[in-house]
């Protein structure tokens, strides 16, 4: 009987590796529980969505317990949402629930630099957010429109995970930040703990007795993990996270 271990650590620009994960060990008739890791400030939506999909799936079939590391916020917190359980360290930074986007504006620059562009498309709206110019009225209620419905979204995933009213979640859903302990009191996590405390309860929701058989997917260190303490495809994963700076995400 094991109890297995998945991590989200950093920008969630990508759903396929925690999803293969979580897929693996549902279908693993040994592994009796699954310990979800995040440690995350968020990151896209549609990947964020896809891994809370996931974890509802797996929840059905046997328990998962997240165990909040650093900060586990907006599609941090969204992807938690759905466990059976939820642990936080008191000082975990989590909550977060809203949606952003960010659009450079360059026109300043590239005026500067006298470098003009040309654009031609097929619809008034097809350059939408174009950073070559600023937004206008129409476009930035149209960008309003589909933040607040994403917004919507999160709000009712969270509801639906934490079996909390809407209109509860709604009332702090406003993007504010909150501790673990303070996370605790509102409902948004279970237990103030930490890893350990985590498989622990894991293993007890699972019907193990005894100490558990923790496994994990092994990780290849690399030099260049060993000098940054990132690996490759952490540093791939901050420079696509960098060019959402323009995009939505949670």
């Amino acid at each position: 009987s094991k109890v297995a271990l998945v991590k989200v650590v950093g920008p969630i620009v990508s759903s396929s590796d925690v999803i293969n994960e979580l897929t693996k060990y549902r279908k693993d008739s040994s592994v009796k529980s699954v310990i979800l890791r995040v440690d995350s400030p968020g990151g896209a939506v549609a990947p964020s969505q896809e891994i809370y999909e996931e974890v509802e799936k797996l929840r059905k079939e046997k328990p998962v317990v997240v165990s909040m590391g650093s900060v586990a916020a907006s599609g941090g917190y969204y992807i938690a949402a759905p466990a059976t359980k939820i642990f936080a360290n008191p000082g975990t930074v989590t909550g977060s629930i809203g949606v952003i986007m960010e659009i450079p504006n360059v026109k300043g620059l590239m005026d500067k630099l006298g470098i003009k562009t040309e654009v031609i498309k097929s619809g008034r709206h097809k350059d939408l957010a174009s950073v070559f110019r600023g937004i206008g009225k129409e476009e930035r209620q149209i960008l309003q429109n589909v933040l607040d419905d994403v917004h919507k979204q999160f709000i009712r995933a969270v509801s639906k995970g934490r079996n909390i009213p809407y209109d509860v979640i709604k009332k702090i859903a406003d993007g504010r930040v909150f501790t673990g302990r303070q996370a605790k009191e509102k409902g948004l996590v279970d237990e103030l703990g930490n890893l350990q405390d985590a498989i622990m309860e894991a293993a007890r929701l699972g019907g193990i007795k005894g100490e558990p058989r923790v496994v994990t997917k092994k990780e290849k260190t690399s030099v260049l993990e060993f000098l940054t303490g990132s690996t490759p495809d952490r540093f791939r994963e901050l420079f696509t996270f960098i060019k959402l700076n323009y995009m939505m995400y949670y």
